[in-house]
């Protein structure tokens, strides 16, 4: 199949305008495939550069039926692998009709098929995404060719169909009583975001602001989203009252509806009146407030896409942090703003800070804003939705609010709305709007912070004053390039040992100033305190002994997240010993009262140093360390005054037991002493590590997977099969991941997920080398979404030896190697090469 390329691109929307797609789809025709007919209206410009004009539209069909222009037949066999062309055309419009039968997916592109093992009903759901429309109906498949779309979906009886716009039953079919339902006509939108979404759905409808609001989910689920229905929907609303506070455009689109939908690839896609989530965000079992908050997160989220992305639109991929840097910061911004959930930047500097500044250190950093010749295709242009397009970006984004003030950074992007409302635009056209309304250079800014890579690294040099009344003075060492506002928090230690702050210094550097303060020089002094900038942030010695020893003591939440982020940079960069940072975690997480630091703190101690960091001879002991933290977590909550904090205990004690006892224990009791009671998810979760201990085989799977005949319940089941310790257990679950190709992209990630293992690395030695050649083959059947899964999932990273790093490195010259599987190899041999470093003495 072709890339699109950005010249390609470029020479079609010159020539093209699109103006109306009419697709008719048919979901009653089988289990595997589909019909799909589109008719395509568009026009030939006038200035098009010649008298007749060669193009051709996308399509990725399983049979390509027929195909006509303005009435006249075109040769199906003139398809080009997803290109048909089109040539000959002539100034004025012209009309395009396919027919083709198409194929459903299981790995979460296209349209994809899910039927629910609880109760046998079945849904089907679109991700367009990039070059996925093309699995669904032929289209001109680029962001700069925007349209109206409209939708005639056949479904079974008993089905409900969504789509971008308001859908309506308008008739039945006389054989069957098929539905025959009908949406409304779209403003005009990009390919990537038309959408629909088929099935017997439990949908909870309501009104606001004049327009219809719902959220919909598989049946199986109904009670869990009744349960949060009134949640989900006011923080709806009031982030949809905040936005219209802020934007001057109001919002563009007939309706609002999210779907939860199972087996979904991403957190959340933004397509406009009906945005699709993973359905994890329907709680089936108990969850923490951080993680109602995330959920939140990523509805604000996905409402800001309705202006940053749907409204106005990239021209080209190059510009993707246009979509989504902008509708990460206001996610969290808004919801600061507008909800309960008030500690946001918290959890954004302990979860997603570290995804930007671990990605932007990798071989495979890039720009925030890359030049556009550094994305020469969609292909390219797919593998730069990570850390550094969502993270870093709102991350630069907060310091340009920081820098610029609130009120002319609001004034710019609502005149960014108004100049290009239904267009598209580029990082160009977005500066010229912010330079409008102040007399900053926001152009030299934008090329500093946007066409630069690597994260600068701010160091505070400290000395007492030598002359004149006591006092001290203080300078940045700036490794990088980029321009800093930033706060620089002061702390004094009290005999109790607690933590007491002064007033903030604000800096803005680079700078030859020399500050000087007068009193005495503080036991911990913080650059970037309050986290507005993008930097590394290290700490003078004195302010190093003073974290380590007094880390929990600090007043602000979001102090300590920047204090124990700069730990962990060094703890990455070799400055810290991972023995060191996992006696910080004994000493002060047991007091630590923010639940975000908690989870940030004990992932990272987990999952980077006791699993990777340390040699295996120092793992049980490491693993030691955070079951004797979580104990002491779990006596401080004994008492239910902080159920979120208990349950996070509880998991991560799970996840790094080394012996099986207490677990046999609490399975035995269906509960933890205190609370709380084993729901599925925490069942789940002991039965896995029973599984990787030995403790635990295929009858109690069986049994659990009878208790829980969920879809939940086999992930699960394949997980625990997949972590068993026998050599017959790993044969099979490699068959599965790597030969039958009949693993949806969910249960593909629970094999994954259970078949490495640290503690059974003589086991599945003999697989590290097998890995690589086994994923470029996968990766070329089944395309980008499971060659990702197995770059990230499916690789040994627990294999942390030279060997495993040296095969990695040859698979990388392969010459046909899958470019989201090679993408997702480099940054885990990255990963691989530095904690091999971080062992080294």
């Amino acid at each position: 199949m072709s890339a699109l390329t950005r010249t390609e691109a470029q020479l079609r929307a010159q020539a093209l305008d699109v103006h109306h797609y009419a697709v008719a789809l048919d979901l009653t025709v089988g289990d595997d495939t589909f019909d799909s007919t589109v008719v395509i209206r568009f026009g030939v410009r006038a200035d098009a550069a010649a008298d007749t004009t060669d193009t051709f539209v996308e399509l990725k069909p399983d049979e390509l039926r027929s195909a006509e222009l303005d009435g006249h037949p075109l040769d199906p066999t003139g398809l080009d692998g997803n290109r048909l062309p089109l040539t000959g055309l002539t100034e004025g419009p012209h009309e395009l009709r396919v027919d083709t039968r198409m194929r459903y997916s299981r790995t979460g592109e296209g349209l994809h098929r899910f039927t629910d093992p609880a109760d046998g009903e079945t849904y089907v759901y679109s991700q367009m995404f990039m070059e996925d429309i093309q699995r669904v109906f032929a289209a001109f498949d680029q962001p700069d060719l925007k349209a109206v779309f409209e939708f005639t979906v056949t479904a079974p009886a008993h089905w409900t169909v969504l789509a971008n716009g308001i859908t309506e039953l308008t008739g039945r079919r006389e054989d069957d009583g098929a539905g025959i339902w009908k949406s409304a006509p779209t403003p005009v939108i990009s390919t990537y975001l038309a959408a629909v979404a088929a099935g017997p759905w439990h949908s909870i409808r309501t009104q606001h602001a004049g327009l219809p609001f719902g959220i919909h989910c598989r049946r199986s689920l109904a009670p869990h989203l009744d349960a949060d229905a009134d949640e989900i929907l006011s923080l709806t609303t009031a982030c949809y009252d905040r936005y219209h506070e802020k934007f001057s455009e109001p919002y563009p689109f007939d309706s609002y509806d999210q779907a939860f939908v199972p087996e979904f690839n991403a957190g959340a896609m933004e397509n406009p009146g009906l945005v699709t989530f993973r359905d994890e965000y329907v709680f089936r079992s108990a969850v923490t407030d951080t993680e109602r908050q995330r959920r939140a997160m990523v509805i604000a989220h996905e409402m800001a896409h309705m202006w940053f992305g749907d409204l106005v639109t990239l021209r080209w991929w190059d510009d993707i942090w246009l979509n989504e840097s902008f509708a990460e910061y206001m996610g969290y911004q808004t919801l600061t703003e507008a909800t309960r959930f008030t500690g946001t930047w918290t959890e954004f500097a302990m979860e997603r800070k570290p995804w930007g500044y671990d990605a932007d250190q990798r071989p495979s950093t890039h720009p925030v804003a890359p030049d556009a010749d550094a994305v020469p295709d969609t292909a390219s242009a797919l593998l730069n939705f990570d850390g550094i397009s969502y993270a870093k970006g709102a991350s630069t984004l907060r310091q340009l609010v920081a820098w610029l003030g609130e009120k002319d950074f609001l004034a710019g992007i609502n005149t960014h709305f108004t100049r290009h409302k239904f267009a598209n635009a580029s990082l160009a056209d977005f500066v010229d709007s912010l330079a409008a309304h102040t007399d900053r250079d926001v152009h030299a800014w934008a090329d500093i912070w946007l066409r630069t890579t690597g994260a600068d690294t701010l160091t505070p040099r400290i000395q007492d004053s030598t002359d004149g009344p006591a006092g001290w003075t203080l300078t940045v060492d700036r490794a990088g390039t980029r321009p800093h506002h930033i706060a620089v928090g002061a702390y004094d230690r009290h005999s109790d040992d607690t933590l007491e702050a002064r007033a903030p210094l604000t800096l803005d550097l680079p700078t030859d100033e020399v500050v000087s303060v007068s009193g005495p020089r503080p036991a911990l002094l913080l650059l970037n305190d309050g986290d507005l900038t993008y930097a590394k942030v290290r700490l003078d010695d004195t302010s190093v002994a003073t974290a380590l020893s007094s880390l929990s003591r600090i007043p602000d939440p979001l102090t300590r997240a920047v204090v124990w982020n700069s730990l962990r940079d060094m703890v990455r960069d070799g400055e810290l010993a991972p023995a060191t940072y996992l006696g910080a975690v004994e000493a002060h997480l047991p007091d630590e009262t923010d639940l975000a630091v908690v989870q940030g703190v004990l992932a990272f101690a987990r999952e980077h140093i006791a699993l990777r960091y340390v040699t295996p001879e120092q793992r049980t002991a490491a693993l030691a360390t955070l079951t004797g933290t979580t104990r002491a977590l779990l006596r401080r909550t004994e008492d239910g005054s902080d159920p979120g904090m208990r349950l996070t205990a509880v998991r991560v004690f799970v996840d790094s037991a080394t012996q099986p006892d207490t677990l046999l224990g609490w399975l035995a009791e269906g509960t933890v002493a205190g609370g709380p009671e084993l729901d599925p998810e925490l069942r789940w979760r002991i039965l896995a590590r029973l599984c990787v201990l030995g403790a635990a085989g295929e009858a109690e799977i069986d049994a659990a997977l009878a208790a829980d005949p969920s879809a939940t319940g086999e992930e699960g089941a394949a997980r625990c099969r997949a972590a068993l310790p026998t050599a017959e257990a790993k044969a099979a679950a490699w068959q599965r991941m790597f030969h039958d190709d009949t693993l949806s992209n969910y249960l593909f990630k629970a094999v994954a997920q259970g078949f490495w293992q640290p503690e059974q690395a003589e086991l599945v030695r003999d697989y590290v080398p097998r890995y690589y050649p086994d994923a470029v083959a996968l990766a070329a059947r089944r395309g980008p979404a499971i060659g990702q899964a197995a770059g990230h999932w499916a690789f040994p990273g627990y294999a942390i030896e030279e060997d495993t790093l040296t095969a990695g490195r040859a698979c990388l010259e392969h010459p046909d190697i899958q470019p989201s599987l090679r993408r997702k190899l480099i940054d885990q041999l990255d990963d691989l090469s530095r904690a091999l470093h971080t062992r080294t003495p």
